[in-house]
């Protein structure tokens, strides 16, 4: 078995603490994350790992070999990358997080052009709604889509900013009229996004900004969730204009209060750190910030 490759799960195992989420990560199958951790155990002549029902603990002998393990990687993907720099042959996985909707329609297009380019590199989309930890995820680069960015323990490149909309179905305005101010959406069914707008406030630029606090019968943290239930009439929602320029297209949706702007959302690339990051991510970044240069229809460049 190869012995870099055992390592390397060995590592993944001990920063999660489990062999499943290890083999989640590394895209293994557990048995196969076993075997390896077995194999390697044998190599050393040692027990590396203590196993319970509800852990995964470290030996003294696993710590040793941890410690180690850790610089020899690091090192070995920089020799890798720097010589696969040279040649232009980048290569390995990515793992990419992403709120759900922009990442199906939208961030899927940017990674079927990239990895046509670099046919050796995997990428892997993952679910991340703006909270997940980087880190203990394993992310290599994560999409963030916010007013404003909070973390401050990551890195985080301006891509674009998207417009927000507000948005009703005619169902929805036939029943209950259109708001006429943005005070008016007190008074209005609204639907609204647990993450974006925990508070319920919603904000709007100008000279003065403005703010209402709204409410509903309908909250969630999953914009297509709200979308499908404006969709469906049953309320008031605002949502970035990537999400809803089709359905506004079709009739489905109409844009209310046209000359209120939402306060947009700002979409970023945030990452752990600058340092010793592998070529494939660097590659990943930098074709993100060529897209973010030509943004487009529907957002403005950051």
């Amino acid at each position: 078995m190869d012995k870099l490759q055992s390592l390397r799960v060995f590592c993944e195992v001990a920063r999660c603490g489990s062999f499943v989420r290890a083999a989640m990560h590394l895209s293994l199958a557990k048995s196969t994350v076993t075997k390896s951790i077995a194999a390697l155990e044998q190599d050393m002549g040692a027990q590396l790992l203590k196993r319970s029902s509800k852990q995964v603990a470290l030996t003294e002998a696993g710590e040793r070999v941890l410690h180690g393990s850790r610089d020899m990687l690091e090192r070995y993907d920089a020799m890798e990358s720097e010589v696969r720099d040279a040649v232009k042959l980048p290569r390995g996985t990515i793992r990419v997080g992403t709120p759900p909707s922009f990442g199906a329609h939208h961030l899927m297009q940017v990674m079927a052009q990239f990895t046509q380019r670099y046919p050796d590199i995997e990428v892997t989309v993952v679910y991340d709604d703006g909270r997940s930890d980087i880190v203990a995820e394993a992310l290599d680069l994560s999409i963030r889509i916010a007013p404003s960015l909070e973390d401050a323990s990551y890195v985080a490149q301006p891509l674009m900013r998207s417009p927000q909309l507000i948005v009703a179905a005619p169902k929805y305005l036939k029943t209950y009229g259109r708001p006429r101010s943005v005070a008016d959406l007190a008074r209005h069914n609204c639907l609204v996004h647990t993450v974006k707008s925990h508070s319920g406030i919603w904000r709007f630029e100008g000279d003065p900004p403005q703010e209402v606090r709204v409410h509903g019968t309908i909250r969630s943290n999953m914009g297509d969730a709200l979308k499908q239930a404006a969709l469906l009439g049953r309320g008031i929602s605002v949502h970035p204009s990537y999400m809803v320029e089709d359905d506004i297209a079709k009739g489905q949706l109409e844009v209310l209060l046209p000359h209120e702007v939402p306060e947009p959302m700002a979409i970023s690339v945030v990452f752990s750190t600058r340092r010793n990051m592998p070529a494939r991510v660097r590659h990943l970044l930098d074709f993100l910030k060529d897209w973010a240069r030509s943004p487009p229809s529907w957002a403005a460049s950051d």
